[in-house]
């Protein structure tokens, strides 16, 4: 054990090192732009009983990527070298080994633009078609085609696209196709583009194909989904509107039923100085669309079902009871509320103090069985059992010009079972409180603490987490996390989970070193979740871009 330590601590100091110098600039070649980024996570994992981490047989596992870019005028290319030796914990271990799975050319000249190889690609709010990448959660969902953009005249905008779908180091079976076209009124014309209200309308297709090949039942082949939209800005007001229908596409995550499929997602806000409102809905039934039918969990799914919930930014709020999407059946509605109290008012002090408000919920469908292979029959009139709940509240204030003040507290109604994929574990009703607070010693030194607490009768019990983090100079920072389940029912189970961490940047290179216990969780973005395993041991992250 001590000798692969020394050899992890080895490589941090060689490649520490070797980046010292690097320049964050492109690199010109022939008339064009060299340009890129790379970034290595690896961990040295020890085995710890007590919180379920199981022994690693290669003691370090390691996930990097590099993408080099080339511009030059309107033609660009790139290609991203990725490297599993072997997948981290908590991503999937069929990314495993070396390979270019991203490569493309682009060219761009006047209103055309054409791309082959890998790309990604959104229309719309993604409700029929979004193909992204988020690296830490090992999602990456490239298509790789062809990709043609073309604007027909000024104001209107037309995309076409076709390819097979990223999975892993190779593709999914199926063949997705589609286009989206979007006109902004306003553009039409000079008399409509002075108006202050400006409209945009778009409208989109997407089919994948895959062959019948099930021994049991009819599959169609070709499943089209199309999808509709409006997006309307008028002064601080904006309103968005879409709304999709997929025809009937059996798979294994609705259980083969022949039933179509249905989206509507509204959002509206207002802003002005120092108020800003947004309203978010949805409805979502039977909208899992993937390019395989048979493939779970996160793997080729050619939509993106947005969860109408605040992306926590404090740990007990985020990694403890996140919610994902059920993109089988749910009606969710999202508000919240930023008001910053005036500047010397009684109630905003000399700096002013931002309140922020939010509540979300999601149920499940109200539905009723039907024995004609559609399933069910959904009622959009009234909601199903509860699937999520959260009320949370936030007050900013700054104290003085070298103290700043967070309070946060949250309200959760979670459902397990559905949330997570359990059996029988039923609701959670949890508390969150956090005080945040960072003091500016001076231009070079700072100091940033959180005091977080949750309390639950149900689950694992009651938390408490402490974090603290010291900013030496713009290049070094030093961090420590502890976290503690001193509620949960089981003493043997009362564990203390700390983490050190110490940071260098300079220029475009980050460097991370740190060791610790993680306990195991779910971590989200944006409604796509993956399951991250206990584990203990030295993590090492760096970062950098030319």
């Amino acid at each position: 054990m001590k000798r692969n330590s020394l050899l992890f601590c080895q490589l941090f100091f060689l490649v520490f090192y070797s980046l010292k110098y690097t320049k964050s600039q492109a690199q010109t070649i022939g008339g064009g732009e060299v340009h890129g980024n790379f970034q290595v996570d690896a961990q040295y994992y020890n085995p710890d009983s007590a919180i379920g981490a199981k022994p690693i047989p290669e003691k370090v596992l390691m996930n990097s990527f590099t993408n080099i870019i080339y511009t030059n005028g309107g033609f660009s290319a790139g290609v991203r070298f990725e490297s599993y030796l072997n997948t981290m914990l908590g991503f999937d271990p069929r990314y495993v080994g070396n390979g270019v799975p991203f490569r493309y050319a682009s060219f761009n000249k006047d209103n055309f633009s054409i791309t082959v190889g890998s790309y990604y690609e959104q229309f719309g709010s993604g409700l029929i078609f979004r193909s992204y990448e988020e690296r830490g959660l090992g999602y990456d969902n490239a298509m790789d085609g062809l990709r043609v953009k073309y604007t027909l005249i000024k104001g209107v905008h037309l995309k076409g696209l076709i390819g097979k779908q990223r999975y892993y180091f190779t593709h999914g079976p199926g063949i997705v196709r589609g286009f989206d076209g979007e006109v902004a009124i306003n553009e039409l014309s000079e008399k409509l583009n002075e108006k202050k209200t400006k409209v945009f309308v778009g409208g989109s297709f997407v089919s994948k194909y895959q062959v019948d090949q099930d021994p049991i039942f009819v599959l169609p082949e070709n499943v089209g989904a199309w999808a509709s939209r409006i997006k309307i800005n008028h002064g601080g007001w904006s309103l968005y509107g879409e709304y999709a229908n997929k025809i009937n596409d059996p798979s294994s995550v609705n259980n083969y039923i022949y039933k179509k499929g249905l989206a509507a997602y509204v959002n509206t806000s207002y802003s002005q100085k120092g108020l800003g409102i947004n309203l978010s809905g949805k409805i979502i039934d039977n909208m899992n669309f993937r390019s395989d039918r048979t493939a779970q969990n996160n793997d080729l799914l050619i939509n993106y079902l947005p969860a109408l919930t605040r992306q926590h930014a404090y740990n007990l709020a985020s990694t403890i009871y996140p919610y994902a999407t059920q993109p089988n059946g749910e009606m969710a509605y999202q508000g919240d509320i930023t008001y910053t109290l005036k500047k010397d008012s009684k109630l905003g002090g000399k700096y002013g103090t931002t309140v922020l408000l939010n509540y979300s919920s999601a149920n499940g469908l109200s539905t009723t069985p039907e024995n004609s292979g559609l399933g069910y029959k959904a009622n959009y009139g009234k909601l199903g059992k509860v699937y999520f709940k959260d009320f949370n509240i936030e007050i900013q204030k700054k104290i003085n010009k070298s103290l700043k003040v967070n309070l946060f507290y949250a309200n959760f109604v979670y459902n397990k079972d559905v949330a997570q994929g359990k059996v029988g574990e039923g609701m959670v009703y949890a508390n969150i409180e956090v005080l945040e607070f960072t003091y500016k010693f001076n231009d070079i030194h700072a100091l940033r603490m959180e005091l977080q607490g949750l309390q639950t009768k149900q689950d694992h019990g009651d938390w408490a987490t402490v974090v603290a983090e010291y900013t030496v100079s713009p290049k070094w920072f030093f961090s420590a996390v502890n976290q503690y389940n001193y509620g949960n029912s089981v003493k043997a189970n009362r564990l203390f989970y700390p983490i050190g961490q110490i940071g260098f940047i300079k220029n475009s290179t980050r460097v991370t070193i740190g060791y610790g216990r993680q306990r195991a969780g779910i971590f989200c973005i944006g409604g796509i979740c993956r399951v991250v395993p206990a584990s203990n041991g030295a993590t090492i992250s760096i970062s950098s871009s030319f």
